[in-house]
């Protein structure tokens, strides 16, 4: 059950922030950034990393939520995702973030590790 429960919160997060609020401004944007492409030119890395990291995100939280039916996939997807989330938080960190915009990062990574953990 609880495993479950993590599964569909990182998978809906992760989906939320890459198609549903992407070309949003939130508090938690790196630097001075008004949407997720922008966040990305923020830390200085070029168009194409953004949608290869956009890609593996959304391919790992679709693979989680899968996870729930066909096990197989779950280890690897959260693998994926747990360091992608660490990329993230190394991203805020090398344009001098507050600790407040990288709260998600930490989030999703701790949640990764959990179910990691208890699977």
């Amino acid at each position: 059950m609880i495993t479950a429960l993590l599964q569909i919160t990182i998978s809906l997060g992760i989906l939320n922030v890459w198609l549903v609020r992407n070309r949003k401004a939130t508090p938690y944007r790196g630097g001075k950034a008004l949407n997720l492409k922008e966040e990305f030119a923020t830390y200085g890395l070029p168009d194409w990393v953004f949608y290869l990291i956009g890609f593996s995100k959304v391919s790992s939280a679709l693979l989680i939520f899968t996870g729930l039916w066909v096990t197989g996939v779950l280890l690897p997807a959260t693998v994926v995702l747990a360091v992608l989330m660490i990329g993230a938080l190394a991203m805020h960190l090398k344009v001098k973030d507050p600790f407040s915009k990288s709260i998600p990062a930490i989030t999703m990574l701790s949640l990764c590790l959990l179910l990691l953990f208890i699977y």
